[in-house]
Formats: C-alpha cells, sequence, structure tokens
C-alpha cells in the first residue's frame, strides 16, 4: 500500500475549499450522482489555463481535446462516449485544489487528468485519493507522486530518468565541458526536484559544480544570479524552472555574453518558450519523453491532428495529456466488456477505473506504457531536442539528436 504525505493542516484546507468551491466553467456539465447513467462517461482535465504556468497548461489542453475526438470518432466505451470536463487549477495550490473539489463533487467525473505541477499535485491529488478518484498525472514528474496515495498514477516519466539524458547530450556534443553553473526556481517543488538530480548528475560525470543560483517562477529580472555564475565562467549552465522564467533567464545569460551551452528541465519543454527569449533560445538542449516521429499508429493520428490545428509538430505536454484520456479510455473499454460501465454506481466505477488502469498496456503517442502497482510509469523510449530558431527569432522547433 502506498503512504499518505499529506497533513491535518492539508486535510482542513481542503475540507475549507471544498465549502465555497467555484461553478463549472461555462460550457461544462455535471453527471447525476450515479456518475454514468447521462449519455456521456465525464473524465476530468484539471489542468492551469491561466497564470505563469498556463503556458503549459494550454498544451495539455489542446492534447486532451485532441483525444477527445479520436476516442469518440472510434465509439468512445462501447458506443457511449466520453465527456471531457475542464477546470482550471491556474498556477498554485489553491487553484488546483479548488479544481479537483469542483471535478469529484460538482462534475462528478470519473477521473482526472491533471494538475500541471508537482507542486499542485501534492496538494490536490491527496484530495482525489481520499475520496477514491483516480488521478493520472500529466506532467508531474517529481519525486514522491506515485506515493501520494493508492489512486494516483502518471503518465509522466520522473525527472530521474529522463534529466540525465541532457546532460549526457551536452557532453557528446562539447566533451571539454568541465565546470557547471545550476539555477533553480526555489518555489517550485518540480524543480526543487529536479535540479536534484541534475546535480547529482554533474558529480557523477565529474564535472565541477561551481554554482548553485535560487530564484522564483514569478521572477523577470536574473541580472544578480546570472552575473554572479558568469562571473566564474561556466562552461555549461542548467536551468530548473518554468518557461516564462526560464526563458527570460536563458535571454538575459545570453545578453550578457554567455556563449557556453544551456540545458533546460522539463518546464521549458514547450514552443511558448520561443516567444520569451526568441533568437536567444537557439541550441538550448532539453530532455524529451516524446518524439513526435515516435512509431505507431496511435502518434500517427495524434501528430496528424496537431499539425492540421496548428501548423506545428505537437509538443511534449499535449502528447502527454492525450496519454492520460487514452489510458482512461481503454481501462474503462476493458471494464465494459464484463460489467456495463454506464450501470455501475459511480464509486464502483472509480474504484474499478483505478485497478485496471494499473493492469493495462498502452499503445500511446509515448510509445508502449504500462504501470507498476504503486502507480509509476513504466517508458522505455526517451530522447534529447535541440532548440532550432529560425534566423528572425519569430519561431522555432525541437530538433531531435540522434
Amino acid at each position: 500500500m502506498k503512504t499518505h504525505r499529506r497533513s491535518v493542516l492539508m486535510s482542513a484546507l481542503a475540507i475549507a475549499l471544498a465549502a465555497c468551491s467555484s461553478s463549472p466553467n461555462p460550457g461544462t456539465t455535471g453527471t447525476p450522482s450515479t456518475g454514468t447513467s447521462s449519455n456521456a462517461i465525464p473524465i476530468g482535465i484539471g489542468v492551469a489555463q491561466t497564470s505563469n504556468v498556463a503556458l503549459l497548461g494550454q498544451e495539455q489542453v489542446a492534447g486532451a481535446k485532441i483525444a477527445e475526438k479520436y476516442f469518440n470518432d472510434r465509439g468512445g466505451i462501447n458506443g457511449t462516449p466520453i465527456k471531457l470536463i475542464f477546470q482550471d487549477t491556474a498556477g498554485d495550490e489553491a487553484g488546483a485544489i479548488n479544481a479537483f473539489q469542483t471535478l469529484i463533487t460538482q462534475n462528478k467525473v470519473v477521473g482526472i487528468v491533471g494538475p500541471t505541477l508537482s507542486q499542485q499535485a501534492f496538494s490536490a491529488s491527496p484530495i482525489a485519493d481520499r475520496a477514491k478518484v483516480p488521478v493520472l498525472g500529466p506532467s508531474n514528474t517529481a519525486k514522491g507522486i506515485p506515493q501520494i496515495g493508492d489512486f494516483v498514477a502518471r503518465v509522466s516519466a520522473p525527472v530521474s530518468v529522463v534529466a540525465p539524458n541532457s546532460v549526457e547530450a551536452a557532453l557528446k556534443i562539447n566533451p571539454n565541458i568541465k565546470t557547471v553553473a545550476v539555477f533553480y526556481a526555489q518555489n517550485d517543488a518540480f524543480s526543487k526536484s529536479e535540479t536534484e538530480i541534475f546535480q547529482q548528475t554533474v558529480k557523477d560525470k565529474k564535472l565541477n559544480l561551481v554554482t548553485v543560483q535560487k530564484f522564483q517562477t514569478t521572477d523577470t529580472d536574473f541580472q544578480t544570479q546570472a552575473t554572479a555564475a558568469l562571473n566564474l565562467k561556466p562552461d555549461l549552465i542548467i536551468i530548473s524552472g518554468l518557461a516564462a522564467d526560464g526563458g527570460n533567464l536563458i535571454r538575459q545569460l545570453r545578453e550578457l555574453g554567455y556563449k557556453g551551452t544551456l540545458i533546460g528541465g522539463n518546464g521549458l519543454n514547450t514552443s511558448n518558450v520561443f516567444a520569451v527569449c526568441k533568437q536567444l533560445c537557439d541550441g538550448v538542449l532539453i530532455a524529451q519523453a516524446y518524439n513526435p516521429e515516435q512509431a505507431g499508429e496511435v502518434n500517427k493520428a495524434f501528430r496528424d491532428a496537431y499539425v492540421n490545428q496548428y501548423k506545428k509538430e505537437p509538443p511534449q505536454f499535449s502528447a502527454q495529456a492525450f496519454t492520460g484520456v487514452q489510458v482512461f479510455v481503454e481501462a474503462l473499454q476493458a471494464i465494459d466488456k464484463t460489467s456495463k460501465v454506464a450501470q455501475k454506481p459511480l464509486p464502483d466505477l472509480r474504484v474499478a477505473l483505478n485497478e485496471q488502469l494499473l493492469k493495462g498496456k498502452y499503445n500511446t503517442p509515448l510509445g508502449e506504457i504500462a504501470f507498476t502497482p504503486e502507480g509509476e510509469i513504466v517508458q522505455n523510449q526517451f530522447y534529447v531536442a535541440q532548440i532550432k530558431m529560425n534566423p528572425d527569432g519569430s519561431d522555432g522547433k525541437f530538433t531531435f539528436l540522434k
């Protein structure tokens, strides 16, 4: 059994917020107390649609919507459609708690894909776990996410597996790297978890970690930290943050004259960072859990749909959100074959769904995945991409390294 990690104080906060949780977003619909007696099966999408995290959450919304159409076009749950219910978690813990409470108690979803940040997951996912509502984290890569509770799993590979790949790639490109500076957002659980992995990887590679600089995800001026690091003349700089702050940090490092190798963490793994650092994004290395060129029928359909709608390659966050919806759909299909989903009381269906999703193997845009009994994703294929910007800096793309 997993061990619960939340305090009594968080339980009290959850109860308080439940009493004042907001109404559903316009256009969303709940279901009766029996859960599935309406003509669609509700799946919750609790991700950041506003705040400084929206650059990531909007990509997740896009991936989830493509999945909704894809699976409904193919019959949904053996003839019964799914209905995605979106709630905005914004960028903090309170927003995630409120969104999860609304999805669980008002929208009566069978499961939730979300939230966007690990920091939010440590606060909101325990609420779903206590309510016995299965959660699939689409981008929660910090240490300890599956251990939150029995009903918490993730389709996002842990940072300990993904992050070291970018350091390996940097050393292949430039074997002369000897000194490293690390930056991380100290107010974000994921960034703190990721920087620990990066720092350990630096030590394991026998490189010299010359400085560790901290910042906040809300910061816009990094002159002090950047100058302090550049005075030590690092060959490699590694940044763990989000798209807005990380992109600004990249820009300011380059403007101050840094010409060495840059690695961005998973929070910068979005094409939305291009607009922040523009031409100065060029050359940044980022480890990836998704490659648009991944073989497979589902990924081809997902990629084609995304490119057709957005005129660019799908990013990792969209692929992971699609995968979260896919896991719920295929687990529901498996349940429905032996016991009709529409006839199950909602609490029973939620428990059955959680049990079933952990048993399955899924051919997804991420490749074939499965889960450990604890809810950790089992994924074998990972990549490293390098940002290549257009000459005018107006746009760019992730070029995957061989």
